[in-house]
């Protein structure tokens, strides 16, 4: 009888995700930046990134783009004197939208997806 060995277990003693809990918890990494901002990527990527390689790189890309944006929000905060920053904080919220939409829809069929428009801060 020949038996296959079990999946490796990662460096920190917690157990393997399946192929569909690690592309649903890469999805809300993406979706959790619409409500909660880069907390929620942040706590996906730290809670769970640990476990799979792919939700720790999906929510990393998450995470990034979040601070990304948040970015765009305080420079629309500050040209919000003059009046195009009202305009800006508008594109910036509906871009991101969007663009978190496309990437939770992406990692929830298992494929890696890169914003378009990203500052990669974290590796």
């Amino acid at each position: 009888m020949s038996t296959t060995p079990p999946p490796p277990v990662p460096a920190s003693g917690q157990q393997p995700m399946s192929d569909s809990d690690a592309r649903l918890w890469a999805m809300l990494g993406q979706l959790g930046g619409i409500i909660l901002g880069f907390i929620g990527p942040l706590i996906v990527m730290l809670v769970f990134g640990p476990r799979n390689a792919f939700v720790k790189k999906e929510s990393t890309e998450a995470l990034n783009f979040q601070i990304t944006v948040l970015i765009g929000y305080i420079v629309s905060f500050v040209l919000m004197f003059i009046v195009i920053g009202i305009f800006l904080f508008f594109a910036v919220w509906i871009l991101s939208i969007i663009f978190c939409v496309i990437a939770a829809v992406k990692n929830n069929q298992g494929i890696e997806y890169r914003y378009p428009i990203n500052i990669r801060f974290v590796k």
